[in-house]
């Protein structure tokens, strides 16, 4: 190749073009931009290719340009802020690549508000895994800055936010930045779930002050710190056991199935802090319950999939720790479908409670050839007596963990 690439950040306007930008601009031969940046320059001499065709396409003109003509790339904001410029690094190598930076998206929206950004989370909604980090950000209780798209737009966003965080952010969105229709708006995330936005657009979260947000949790917590159903809880000294045997790590990937009050997702969060926490539940009355339960312990941290089992396993990413608590009469077909997604080297516990249900379990385990544990929980709970105390027995829960091999 023998002239170097020019990548020029176009900030959000023409204003914010210095002496510098407009010299590597003037100086090149070849413009690649969209039909808004081209239009920037439209006395401009040189010859032009809008970015209008697949990004393999533009790339290949790029490269066959460059062999004789100075390629300038107008770059929206900064190239390097989730551009294209790490895309052209990446392809021509950096000793080919010449990057003029400017005002990111990022750092225009917050200072729109007056608020420093040192400390905020970038979230890309292009990326593959922009869900995934989403969820990361939100948990992080720092404000969060999310880059949308088309698919990915503010409302979409503010109904992401109500089903994974209770809804407790201020949602402010940021359309036509730079723009003569700039607009930016504060909306409550319900409403803005119903609202259409001017592209392109991004938004700011900030987490809301809120005294039942992010309440401190422990393992084995007592079951009135949790909304539930009468009985539909995995009682306190259970899930201490269960979450000792999951044997969780911070990068997991882990499915609650049959997550009744979402007790077990909870305090697993506890011990995923970077990974993915996926809370399955079919009663809609016990899925608001996570809801709820989650926005107080866990906000941003549980993933609420509102289906029946097995079937809603089908679109889950796959797990490396799997606990089951509800699977009655599908608790074979549950157990088999739950082994063979399991990554190898990881665990699934079930809370058993019927002695039929615990030979299905089992023999769906042993035909999987993993190493498998039982142990039955017996817990009995002081309760006052005149003159005294005495010691009132719960219903005996077996527990079996079984270990994928690797």
């Amino acid at each position: 190749m023998k002239h170097r690439i020019l990548v020029v950040g176009m900030g959000m306007c023409r204003d914010d073009l210095c002496q510098k930008h407009l010299a590597a601009v003037q100086s090149a031969d070849f413009l690649v931009g969209t039909e808004r940046h081209l239009g920037w320059f439209s006395d401009h001499p040189g010859r032009r290719r809008p970015i209008d065709a697949p990004l393999p396409e533009v790339l290949a003109e790029i490269e066959k340009q460059a062999e004789t003509a100075r390629v300038a790339v107008l770059a929206s904001g900064d190239p390097l802020f989730f551009g294209i410029g790490a895309t052209l690094i990446k392809h021509f190598g950096a000793q080919n690549v010449t990057i003029h930076s400017n005002v990111s998206s990022m750092a225009a929206a917050f200072s729109r508000i007056g608020k420093p950004w040192h400390n905020a989370e970038a979230v890309s909604l292009h990326a593959r895994d922009g869900g995934y980090r989403l969820n990361e950000a939100l948990a992080s209780g720092r404000p969060v800055f999310l880059l949308t798209d088309p698919k990915n737009s503010p409302d979409q966003v503010a109904r992401m936010v109500m089903e994974r965080a209770g809804g407790a952010f201020a949602f402010r969105v940021f359309e036509c930045l730079g723009m003569e229709n700039e607009r930016i708006r504060r909306l409550d995330p319900a409403v803005a779930a119903n609202e259409r936005f001017l592209n392109p657009n991004a938004v700011i979260l900030e987490p809301e002050e809120s005294p039942a947000a992010g309440s401190p949790i422990c393992p084995g917590a007592p079951e009135d710190h949790y909304l539930h159903c009468p009985a539909m809880i995995t009682k306190a000294e259970v899930r201490a056991v269960v979450l000792s045997k999951l044997r969780l790590s911070p990068e997991h990937v882990f499915w609650d199935l049959g997550a009744a009050s979402g007790a077990v997702a909870i305090e697993a969060s506890l011990f995923v802090t970077s990974g993915r926490i996926v809370a399955v539940e079919k009663n809609p009355d016990r899925a608001e319950h996570i809801r709820k339960n989650a926005a107080k312990y866990a906000p941003g941290r549980i993933e609420i999939v509102e289906n029946t089992l097995p079937g809603a396993m089908d679109e889950l990413p796959d797990p490396d720790r799997v606990f089951i608590g509800g699977g009655g009469r599908d608790i074979a077909e549950i157990v088999r479908r739950a082994a063979s997604r399991l990554r190898p080297g990881g665990r699934i516990v079930a809370n058993i409670v019927i002695l039929e249900t615990l030979n299905q379990c089992l023999d769906a385990l042993g035909r999987q050839d993993f190493a498998v544990d039982t142990v039955q929980v017996q817990v009995n709970r002081s309760a006052p007596m005149p003159g005294g105390i005495r010691l009132e027995a719960r219903n005996p829960v077996f527990v079996v963990s079984a270990e994928k091999p690797v």
